[in-house]
């Protein structure tokens, strides 16, 4: 038990989770319950993401993939969810911007400059590069079209008119559909690159979880994440009374951090291995999925919980979305990294922080 939460220390989080209860429960301070719920989330996200990864050992590699891709962002959704049925939408599209930049700025950048210190010059698939920063390109292309033209089409604020959620379910629809392709097209050309990568990986870190095992904990896993991410969406409006903070801010900035924290910190330890490929694999992929995937089951559940979520962005998430998918298309062109390219990236993101927090 010690080896393994030695090798596992973000388990040690747990133990923020009923503390995060009693919290909700007695009616702590708000910012002490969000902070406690934040945490809580922290290793459920992970646990999820390391039994979709042991199921991937009984699963294949196809069908592991599959499920790494479904399950992803598992986390992420169902806080999104959350915030869906309490009205809280910009909050919602907040954090999804935030996803999206978070994956490409931080931890992209971390990965490139903590793997480059180490390794010095890096090199990674510049065909899957490629091909990834074409799908981001597209995310930005796709997005810019409801939320520019909506103002046209229909009246926005403070609902949208019909005609304004017919677009984005139409849009959000064709995303679905895209992705789906993306991961057929994916799974059908190999890539030596990566799998050698992926092998080498599986041989330092062998399945230590039986399927049955696998399966209960994701279960688990998902519902500690439904039950910490109801308390902490309660929080998000007290908080932004009490503290001045934005719930632009919270979205863009926070949730995505509590979210995919486990998944981060896979990308940057495997660029720290001079495993680039994989890593760089890992930060676009999931951006790619919040955009083509998250965002677009988000509008058609948004139906059915009464609240309806349209892809109409504000100016500031498209700007920042578009300087997110320029500069990480110009630095994974030519299948090279460095140090100092990290250090773009992250420049990049402190800096649009910076605006947020100041909105």
């Amino acid at each position: 038990m010690k080896t393994f939460i030695s090798k596992q220390p973000l388990l040690l989080l747990l133990l923020f989770l009923p503390v995060a209860i009693l919290s909700e429960i007695v009616h702590w301070p708000v910012a002490w319950t969000f902070s406690l719920s934040a945490i809580a989330i922290i290793p459920l996200a992970g646990l999820i993401g390391d039994s979709t990864e042991n199921l991937t050992y009984y699963t294949g590699p196809r069908i592991g993939g599959l499920l790494n891709a479904t399950f992803g962002n598992a986390a992420e959704l169902i806080i999104t969810i959350a915030a869906i049925r309490q009205g809280l939408l910009e909050l919602v599209k907040a954090s999804l911007t935030g996803s999206i930049l978070g994956n490409l700025l931080l931890v992209l950048g971390m990965a490139i400059l903590l793997g480059g210190i180490r390794n010095k010059d890096q090199h990674f698939d510049r065909r899957a590069a490629s091909r990834n920063a074409i799908m981001l390109v597209l995310t930005v292309l796709i997005l810019l079209i409801p939320s520019l033209l909506s103002h046209y089409i229909g009246v926005t604020n403070p609902k949208p008119s019909p005609k304004v959620e017919a677009l984005s379910l139409g849009v959000a629809a064709i995303m679905i559909v895209l992705y789906i392709l993306n991961l057929i097209f994916g799974f059908s050309t190999p890539n030596q690159e990566m799998e050698q990568e992926s092998e080498r990986e599986n041989k330092e870190t062998k399945s230590v979880w039986s399927r049955k095992t696998s399966i209960a904990v994701l279960l688990l896993a998902t519902v500690g994440v439904a039950i910490m991410s109801e308390i902490l969406v309660q929080t998000v409006e007290p908080l932004v009374k009490d503290f001045g903070l934005s719930e632009f801010f919270i979205g863009v900035i926070f949730i995505p951090l509590i979210g995919n924290v486990a998944e981060h910190l896979v990308a940057v330890q495997m660029a720290y291995k001079n495993q680039m490929t994989l890593s760089v694999e890992i930060a676009i992929s999931s951006s790619l999925q919040i955009a083509f995937f998250v965002a677009p089951l988000l509008v058609f559940l948004s139906l059915w919980i009464g609240n309806p979520l349209t892809l109409v962005f504000n100016q500031f998430e498209l700007l920042a979305l578009i300087a997110g998918v320029l500069i990480t298309a110009l630095v994974s062109e030519d299948g090279e990294s460095n140090w100092f390219e990290g250090t773009e990236l992250l420049a990049i993101y402190l800096v649009l922080g910076l605006a947020f927090y100041l909105l």
